[in-house]
């Protein structure tokens, strides 16, 4: 049964509810909504202009309508008179194909067809920093190891426990907070579900992150590199698929505990992961992070080949053990919707057709990576990345009109990188 949100406004004291959608680059767009006029939004939606957000739509298009999801209702714990919706976006009486959402919803409506279900879980990474952005807020937090600092985590106590209690409250059950491996880095982990939930979530997630940052006087980044010298920031997905109940990827008999069906699902990612790369790390600085030069604490704990491995964190994907695996290639850039749907998509395409993932190498990929021949490595810059998703059947077939719409607004951002001249040209070939 839907939730009416009327009745749900009056019990829990919501006085306005955001009816927000993600567009193509991530941003998250909203329209604030009195409770009195909740019922009739939901009927004919919360109206937009999509030129105006990061959608490939033009002036003269249609009024683009935010559809609210009754059952994605989050109240803001930090601000109770608020409840935050997650909206599908429909123009026309059709659903906006490009519309991240849809597309994942789709997605996930295509596996059922085959009686699956992914359930996935994400690790936030993020850095709390000054206001204007030029560097950690922490002063004192210096290590060369920051990583799990404890006197450094505890400085952030009231940022962090204020996260995670209004987690708590919202009944995500977080698990594990801590200092990350760069100098005022944090990631903090909640519990797996429905890809669709955890996508909700993730959104949400960033919102409140930044939102509570902000009561502290401070400001967070889920910016891929934001320093050049320091561990970027990922987001780790954690993968399974279901059917009746049943994880279709266990398998005790196996050396590390995966089934076939696991590993034609990582068949599916290594074939198509060139490509990802396009959506799980979707912007210029995202390949700083995963074609960096080792870092201050010694590794940038990012892959930059296509391999997989039992438990091993040099690696593209990590089997920590049965029953799932962890795949390590998206940043905090990435669009929490599209890289469900993104790993979903190569998945379900590596299990249909059976897709061998090659050989399982279990050695340091970041000092004995060379030895290994013919191994293919991850896009060097976004261009190229545009380029593989461009080429790639799999996603263009399961992304539909997305993919031309997401490239051609990407080129238009490349292209504004590109007329951008850094210091460092002119430092270096001034004297050419």
């Amino acid at each position: 049964m839907t939730l009416d949100l009327e009745t749900a406004a009056r019990e829990r004291g919501i006085k306005y509810f955001l009816v927000s959608y993600t567009d193509l680059f991530g941003t998250q767009r909203a329209k604030l909504v009195p409770a009195a006029a909740i019922k009739s939004t939901c009927k004919n939606g919360a109206g937009f202009a999509g030129f105006a957000t990061w959608l490939d739509m033009s002036p003269a298009d249609a009024d683009l309508l935010a559809m609210p999801d009754p059952e994605g209702l989050i109240q803001l714990p930090w601000k109770p008179e608020v409840g935050w919706l997650p909206a599908d976006l429909v123009m026309d009486g059709k659903p906006v194909e490009q519309g991240p959402r849809n597309i994942l919803k789709r997605l996930i409506k295509d596996a059922a067809r085959d009686g699956l279900q992914m359930k996935t879980g994400v690790e936030c990474e993020f850095f709390l920093i000054t206001p204007c952005g030029s560097e950690p807020a922490d002063l004192a937090d210096k290590q060369m190891k920051p990583c799990y600092d404890q006197s450094a985590l505890m400085r952030r106590y009231d940022v962090i426990t204020e996260i995670c209690d209004a987690m708590l409250s919202l009944g995500w059950k977080p698990y594990q907070n801590d200092h990350e491996d760069a100098n005022g880095q944090f990631e903090m982990n909640w519990d797996y579900d429905d890809a669709l939930v955890t996508a909700d979530r993730h959104a949400f997630f960033k919102y409140m992150a930044r939102s509570i940052a902000e009561k502290h006087g401070l400001r967070a980044t889920f910016m891929p590199k934001p320093f050049m010298d320091l561990t970027g920031s990922g987001c780790h997905a954690h993968v399974s698929v279901w059917r009746d109940g049943q994880n279709v990827f266990s398998d005790k008999s196996d050396e590390i505990g995966m089934s076939q069906a696991g590993y034609h699902f990582i068949g599916g990612l290594i074939h198509s992961a060139d490509a990802l790369a396009a959506i799980t790390n979707p912007c210029v600085n995202s390949y700083k992070r995963i074609n960096a030069p080792r870092t201050t604490s010694g590794a940038t704990w990012a892959p930059n080949t296509v391999t997989y491995t039992g438990n091993n964190r040099t690696h593209m994907i990590r089997i920590p053990d049965g029953g799932r695996f962890e795949f390590r290639l998206a940043d905090g850039a990435a669009n929490p919707y599209l890289l469900q749907a993104g790993i979903l998509a190569a998945g379900l395409d590596g299990m249909r057709n059976r897709r061998d993932p090659g050989k399982r190498l279990d050695i340091n990929m970041y000092t004995d990576g060379h030895t290994v021949e013919g191994v293919k490595q991850l896009p060097l810059n976004m261009l190229d990345a545009m380029r593989a998703l461009d080429r790639c059947d799999v996603l263009n077939d399961a992304f539909g009109s997305f993919v031309p719409s997401y490239l051609k607004l990407k080129q238009d951002e490349w292209n504004a990188y590109c007329r951008h001249l850094t210091q460092w040209e002119r430092d270096n070939t001034l004297d050419c």
